[in-house]
């Protein structure tokens, strides 16, 4: 199957300029997408370009990841209402650095084959680029009138804007489509693709090419991804769900995907993952006779966690999930690293105690109805204590003179108390 192909029946492709899929064919192209280094790692939001590039590189041609540390200085005005922060150098030095790592585990950048991933920063050909030689060489050669009939322009220079769009911001369309133009002469980049949104920015350079070099390019998106029910994907009611584990947890990620929709969840499997279309039909029909099995949640979230985290990420977010559902043990509640155990217990009623005291004994009773207030009375602990219903740690106590020390302490510092089924208590020893 074809790169085009690939993404077609996978709901990749929006819009692609004539030619492109002939270019494709012909030889091995280089294409590139360009990546937004505000902050110093990826979000699930630029997953889908850099799915687009990983299967790029599959089909045998040459992906370029393109890091905007000039761009990022200015800021694209496509799908935005205002301009953004702009950064310093070392920031978005740091960044690409962290971005690259996080791009490693999709793109081959160590092969010595001809299609092997490149990334570039065009921070390092525009900051040698005076503003004068920007104008004469690039400025003159695209008419305003050109640049004004985007629509990332005219939103912003409708009725609807209320603070109108600067020189600076009018001025992106330019630089990127100069991004290309460089690409263009130094790597034989042939095509650009990104979101629906870029459309504008890519066709300006796919014409700066051919009215400064006579060359000819290509241009591809994808639709934007949205969810079922209208609201932005990628964002939860904590923000960006984020590819750094100290950003967003490896189990808040995979629970994440776990918890789409069945609708979002078929799109979700082609797009975020590599299954085949052979794999993926199997799937949806097995999930339409069982839904509540949640067979394509499932594997959705194992796929795409495993590939951004790894296999012992994904293993220890499935324990994490069967210890806050009832099913976890002991010795799996010890297993969990401390940001996965704090995940997984994310918003739980949370007491503080001294260790020094806790370090004599403390008698259960005392512990959980007197020195924290997990249990409002004495006697409703000892009545629930009978009837088998409170657990330390995943593990049943049914005796009520039982003192409670610092070897009950996860991580040396946790004791996670139970009532009933669903209700948890974390106790913080300090």
């Amino acid at each position: 199957m074809s790169f085009v192909q690939e993404l077609k029946w996978r709901g990749m492709l929006h819009d692609i300029m004539p030619g492109t899929e002939e270019q494709l064919e012909k030889e091995l192209t280089a294409a590139y997408v360009g990546i937004d280094p505000t902050a110093d790692s990826l979000h699930i939001g630029h997953l889908v370009s850099v799915m687009m590039l990983k299967h790029l590189q599959i089909a045998g041609h040459q992906p370029i990841a393109l890091v905007g540390g000039a761009t990022g200085m200015i800021g694209d005005p496509s799908g935005k209402s205002q301009e953004r922060n702009l950064l310093d150098e070392p920031t978005l030095r740091h960044n690409q650095e962290c971005i690259k790592a996080q791009l490693a585990k999709f793109l081959d950048f160590e092969s010595k084959e001809d299609n092997v991933a490149l990334l570039v920063n065009n921070y390092d050909w525009m900051k040698e680029f005076s503003f004068l030689d920007f104008i004469r060489d690039v400025g003159k050669r695209i008419t305003v009138n050109y640049m004004m009939a985007k629509d990332s322009v005219k939103k912003r220079l409708g009725e609807e804007s209320k603070s109108g769009m600067s020189f600076t911001e009018f001025t992106y369309q330019l630089v990127q489509g100069y991004d290309f133009y460089h690409l263009y002469k130094n790597n034989n980049c042939r095509l650009q693709m990104g979101g629906s949104d870029q459309w504008g920015n890519i066709t300006t350079g796919t014409e700066l090419i051919r009215r400064m070099d006579g060359g000819e390019a290509f241009a591809l998106t994808c639709p934007l991804i949205t969810k079922a029910d209208g609201t932005k994907f990628g964002k939860t009611e904590s923000g960006n769900v984020w590819l750094d584990p100290e950003r967003t947890s490896p189990y808040a990620f995979f629970q994440f995907w776990l918890n789409t929709s069945d609708e979002d969840a078929e799109r979700y499997i082609k797009i975020f993952t590599l299954l085949s279309q052979e794999e993926i039909d199997t799937l949806v029909a097995e999930h339409k006779e069982a839904p509540h099995a949640r067979a394509l949640q499932k594997k959705l979230a194992e796929e795409v966690t495993t590939l951004v985290h790894s296999r012992e990420e994904y293993d220890m977010a499935v324990e994490a999930s069967q210890i806050l559902f009832g099913k976890g043990t002991a010795e799996q509640l010890r297993k969990l690293n401390e940001s996965t155990f704090l995940a997984v217990f994310e918003g739980v009623p949370q007491f503080n105690i001294s260790k020094d005291e806790l370090s004599a004994g403390i008698n259960v009773i005392d512990l959980l109805a007197e020195k924290t207030e997990v249990f409002p009375s004495k006697g409703e602990l000892r009545r629930t204590i009978k009837g088998n219903g409170l657990s330390i740690n995943k593990e049943k106590i049914n005796n009520p003179d039982l003192d409670v020390n610092n070897d009950f302490l996860i991580g040396g510092k946790y004791i996670l108390a139970q009532k009933g089924k669903k209700n948890y208590f974390l106790i913080i020893a300090e």
